[in-house]
């Protein structure tokens, strides 16, 4: 990657869209007008839907895109601001100041020593704040609703005013706003606060259409009917009172193992056994095996075989 030569943010929605593409990822028209209003009006952009459904990889593929650095913040719960943000490094602190009692030098000078930026260690919502010579790097913040309310209280500012306020060295302000994308699985609400800071986005499920188009890109090597038949299982699945539907990370994983096991044609065997790359839960998986498989296989059959006559 030539950092010197960043890609250009897209001058429209359809360039929005044409550059999404230009990385595999295939968007409607209302995702690519979210996403470029986020990145001209420089706002966090916030996606919210079913995991699996191609959130964090949006994140991906505008760095990629763009040519930018993806800086990636994985929350999870207990996440503070020494593992997110920054913490001195106490251990060189200590070195430093017992060589500078040694040298007997003065105590404020001791003092404004150590905390400098050079006994700085800089976590990810920090470094996102840094100047690059490709740009303003894109800030991931993924799976938000994994952390704890006090911390998301912690993001307003940097969210805000792209800034962090240190005690010991006061306010660092990024010269250029990252292109910030937040997920969440919605495992609990977020506060309103932090919602308000950004653009909003439900990411679904794709339709037929789409997720066909989206095993052309990412699983290439898979026969048309085979693609057709493992899109349409499914979207057929996606109906049902599963404990978790399958996302399209997992269309793509079933469709890859498919072709890997030379199936050229679903039958009620193939998806028996492989139905524990579609499906994580075995409740799940239990309910679907034997004739329930082969029930949807037939309904897939009879449908596609209407649609030709």
């Amino acid at each position: 990657m030539d950092v010197q030569s960043p890609t250009q943010l897209p001058a429209t929605v359809d360039d929005t869209l044409a550059l999404l593409g230009s990385a595999d990822y295939v968007a409607d028209r209302s995702l690519a007008t979210a996403v470029h209003l986020a990145l001209h009006l420089r706002r966090p952009l916030f996606l919210e839907g079913e995991a699996g459904v191609g959130k964090t990889e949006i994140a991906k593929v505008l760095a990629t895109a763009l040519r930018r650095r993806l800086i990636r913040l994985q929350c999870y719960e207990g996440l503070d601001v020494a593992s997110a943000v920054y913490e001195w490094d106490y251990a060189r602190q200590m070195i430093e100041i017992r060589l500078a009692e040694a040298a007997e030098e003065d105590r404020g000078e001791i003092e404004s020593t150590i905390f400098s930026e050079r006994f700085l260690i800089k976590r990810p919502l920090l470094q996102a704040l840094e100047p690059d010579i490709a740009g303003a790097p894109v800030l991931l913040i993924d799976e938000i609703d994994r952390t704890d309310e006090p911390f998301e209280a912690y993001l307003l500012e940097i969210l805000s005013d792209f800034q962090v306020t240190t005690p010991e060295i006061g306010t660092i302000h990024a010269e250029e706003a990252p292109i910030v994308v937040i997920t969440s699985n919605r495992t609990r609400e977020i506060h309103d606060a932090l919602k308000r800071r950004c653009f909003y986005y439900w990411v679904d499920y794709p339709s037929a259409e789409r997720e066909l188009e989206i095993l052309r890109r990412k699983a290439p090597g898979a026969r048309e009917s085979l693609s057709r038949q493992v899109v349409a299982f499914v979207q057929k699945l996606r109906t049902m009172d599963l404990f978790k539907l399958p996302g399209i990370a997992e269309t793509i994983d079933w469709a890859e193992a498919l072709m890997q096991l030379d199936v050229l044609e679903l039958s009620p065997q193939a998806v028996n056994d492989t139905l524990g790359v579609l499906l994580k839960y075995q409740d799940d998986i239990a309910r679907i095996q034997g004739s329930e498989a082969a029930r949807l296989l037939d309904q897939i059959k009879a449908e596609a075989a209407a649609a030709q006559a």
